[in-house]
């Protein structure tokens, strides 16, 4: 268990020290642990990933994994056409338009020795995992 220290009681989670995670303490589970919510940071180009519908995210796959940058390019237009992204609120609408079109630079310029290549696949499969949280209510950090 944990120690008093700093002001802290015992059995509580302190999230001041969290640095790279959230940590958000909940109930107590059934074996007397407490749950523990970690989200991780992302990088302002991760983070300007829009989400869209799941087909769509889908068909932005396919296209980064056979034309690398491809689906990242017109997953930037979705953002254009009403497309949520965790960085709108911060920044606008046009600065997360411009984030993606760098983001898809970056993978067509670098695809020739694989690495924008690698990065525009899980590149598609973050739209498409954002996409299946959307379908099923999952909420976003926004």
């Amino acid at each position: 268990m944990a120690q008093k220290e700093a002001g802290t009681q015992q059995g509580r989670v302190k999230t001041e020290d969290n640095v790279g995670a959230k940590a958000v303490a909940g109930g107590l589970t059934a074996g007397g642990g407490v749950v523990v919510e970690v989200r991780e940071k992302k990088g302002p180009l991760r983070a300007a990933i829009p989400t869209m519908p799941f087909p769509l995210a889908v068909i932005c796959l396919f296209l980064n994994t056979f034309i690398p940058g491809l689906g990242t390019f017109i997953s930037a237009f979705t953002v254009l056409c009403g497309a949520r992204s965790e960085l709108i609120s911060e920044r606008g609408v046009c600065c997360v338009f411009w984030l993606n079109v760098a983001a898809a630079f970056i993978q067509i310029l670098t695809a020739v020795i694989m690495v924008g290549w690698i990065m525009s696949i899980f590149w598609g499969m973050d739209m498409v995992i954002l996409a299946s949280c959307r379908e099923q209510g999952v909420p976003q950090d926004v």
